[in-house]
């Protein structure tokens, strides 16, 4: 809407850019393009506005597929006034020159045209296609068959109206057919879900059966090395048992050696001492063989002497004396 300042029976109007003014003065054009600004006089100024941006116009409506199933269409088409002043001849865009706002509805005229339009183009596609391949690939063949019927309308370039782009954003069938045809989809979606569930616990099953395997293989080869320990140490022991018992034989023959020959050196000196005091006691006993009797008792007196305890003191009787002096008189008596 073009902003009008009032001042002392004038108005100025400034437009913006984006907005086409067109300004006659009784009867003749006096200002004509975008974004003008100017002094005019309300009582003899005839001003129009017409929007030269791009616009964008939603549609919703309803068509019937050749299935006769209902579908709900989404579509946008952007637009653009080509022509402002063909426009401006065709539809009303004066503005009031005291508020500078529309004294009609152009737009919502543009708006009418164009969704009847694309609506008729868009119904005559749906009509002659099913359900099932209008929610495949109506969106792309409406928006075609919309385009192309736009492009051909011939009353859209007699207003001035160039159509930028069509968009079809959905065609959508009702809640419960839309419903219908979600369940297969669906339960064909959950059972890929539960296949592939299954196939994700058969592959853990194998897996835990492969970690059990690989444990059991484990513990196995433990209790063989185990088993090998123990039969090493085994021999180790007997074989420690072995060489103990052939260092014990070793050590007692070496000393039964040892005692044999020990036994042997004293056999050997008993037997040399034997013969020698056999020598001996032979030699003594022909050099007492040679004495006479009174010399062997007093040799016998002496060695008991030798072999007595002490004797502190030794009383001897006369009968004693007597008897020994008789004794050691008489051989010599019988000598004589």
């Amino acid at each position: 809407m073009a902003d009008i300042t009032r001042r002392l029976g004038w108005r100025h109007l400034r437009s913006a850019p984006t907005s086409h003014i067109r300004h006659h003065r009784k009867g003749h054009l006096a200002h004509d393009g975008a974004g003008l600004s100017f002094w005019f006089r309300p009582l003899t100024a005839a001003l129009s506005e017409v929007p030269v941006n791009d616009r964008e116009l939603a549609m919703v409506f309803h068509a019937r597929t050749s299935d006769f199933q209902d579908v709900t269409l989404q579509a946008t088409v952007t637009y653009r006034i080509s022509e402002p002043a063909t426009a401006a001849a065709r539809l009303d865009f004066s503005v009031d020159p005291d508020t500078g706002a529309w004294r009609g509805a152009p737009l919502e005229q543009l708006a009418t045209l164009l969704t009847e339009t694309a609506q008729q183009h868009a119904l005559d596609i749906l009509a002659r296609t099913p359900l099932s391949a209008a929610l495949v690939d109506g969106v792309s063949s409406v928006r075609e068959r919309i385009t192309a019927g736009l492009t051909d309308e011939p009353r859209l370039p007699a207003t001035g109206i160039e159509v930028v782009a069509v968009r079809v954003v959905a065609v959508r069938p009702e809640a419960e057919v839309e419903r219908a045809l979600r369940t297969p989809a669906r339960e064909q979606i959950q059972q890929e879900a539960d296949r592939a569930t299954y196939e994700r616990r058969a592959v853990a099953v194998q897996r835990e059966r492969a970690i059990a395997e690989n444990e059991l293989a484990s513990k196995i080869e433990l209790a063989r090395q185990e088993e090998q320990l123990v039969d090493q140490h085994g021999i180790n022991a007997r074989r420690k048992a072995e060489e103990n018992a052939a260092a014990d034989a070793v050590r007692a023959a070496a000393e039964a050696a040892r005692t044999v020959r020990l036994a042997g050196a004293e056999a050997q000196a008993a037997r040399e001492v034997g013969e020698a005091r056999a020598q001996a006691q032979a030699a003594w006993l022909r050099v007492h063989a040679d004495a006479d009797t009174a010399t062997l008792h007093a040799l016998a007196a002496g060695r008991l002497a030798e072999n007595l305890p002490r004797i502190d003191s030794l009383t001897l009787s006369p009968d004693v004396l007597t008897g020994l002096l008789a004794k050691l008189g008489r051989p010599a008596a019988d000598a004589s």
